[in-house]
């Protein structure tokens, strides 16, 4: 990354009026304004459906064929975003990777705490399963929070003994809501994304009770039986822990994963894959796990 890239998207960050620990109703309509400047391409089409009562949208390509099927998360600190914040990073990723994305609209915090999420991920990866897709065909995605409800259902379909996808594919993931990372205070100068105060504000909208962040953080969670997952997160992150700490422990749970660490890289920096070289190559990267966790 060039030294002109980094300042021109820090510069973009500091001009906007987003504040991810403020009042979530008048951050929501930020951060869906913030992240609308992602124009979808002419070659991908946008569907709306539903899985199970799920609100969401399928991402298809107009003219490929498209192999397996991509199950996608959003990120907003569990309080924010939707299925259409997401669209540019998830279109990005269906071109590269020529599969249909599914993202979804999992209820969101504080109106609805935890575990709303997670069981909203559950009855949407069940549906698809359901309405014929084979689960060797999935793969499970997501970004930061979304990152963090995506690997809460690998979690609770390994405790309920339920059949797999084939993978999963996390950005940036927040898995751990006790904050303990020695990252939250290392990187925190680094971080023009995502800093601690905010992330305690959204645990207390998701949780309402901190005493339970350690029930409901994905990371200790038991991972044992889990896909091979692949991670991406960059060095400049007060959440890269959760992604270090993530990989030991499914090391250690005998799950395949690979763990990508970009240099300099902020939270969730594959959204400026069109802008920002490492973004695009790890956007690159990403897609090519996906194609082949879904070969037929």
């Amino acid at each position: 990354m060039s030294r002109e890239q980094r300042e021109a998207i820090r510069q973009w960050r500091a001009s906007s009026p987003l504040d991810l620990g403020g009042a979530v109703h008048e951050q929501r309509a930020l951060f869906e304004q913030l992240l609308s400047h992602h124009p979808v391409p002419e070659d991908v089409i946008v569907t709306e459906a539903h899985y199970d009562t799920i609100p969401g949208l399928l991402v298809e390509l107009a003219e490929e064929p498209c192999a397996g099927t991509v199950l996608y998360f959003h990120g907003g600190a569990y309080v924010l975003g939707s299925a259409r914040s997401s669209l540019g990073i998830v279109a990005d990723l269906a071109r590269r990777s020529q599969t249909r994305v599914i993202t979804i609209d999992y209820r969101l915090a504080p109106e609805h705490p935890a575990p709303a999420a997670t069981e909203d991920a559950v009855r949407a990866y069940r549906a698809l399963i359901a309405s014929g897709v084979d689960p060797q065909q999935v793969v499970v995605a997501g970004e930061s929070a979304g990152g963090g409800v995506a690997l809460g259902l690998l979690a609770a379909l390994s405790a309920a003994d339920e059949p797999m996808p084939a993978a999963a594919l996390l950005f940036s993931p927040w898995v751990d809501l006790t904050l303990s990372g020695d990252s939250m205070t290392v990187r925190a100068e680094a971080d023009f994304i995502v800093n601690r105060t905010a992330l305690e504000r959204r645990v207390h909208d998701y949780l309402g009770d901190a005493s339970a962040a350690e029930q409901h953080s994905p990371l200790f969670a038991d991972l044992h039986g889990l896909p091979p997952t692949l991670i991406q997160v960059g060095t400049d992150e007060v959440l890269l822990d959760d992604s270090t700490r993530l990989a030991a422990r499914l090391v250690a749970a005998d799950v395949s994963v690979t763990l990508d660490v970009t240099a300099q890289a902020t939270h969730v920096f594959q959204s400026f894959a069109a802008s920002w070289d490492e973004a695009d190559a790890a956007m690159t990267r990403a897609a090519t796990f996906v194609r082949t966790m879904v070969k037929p």
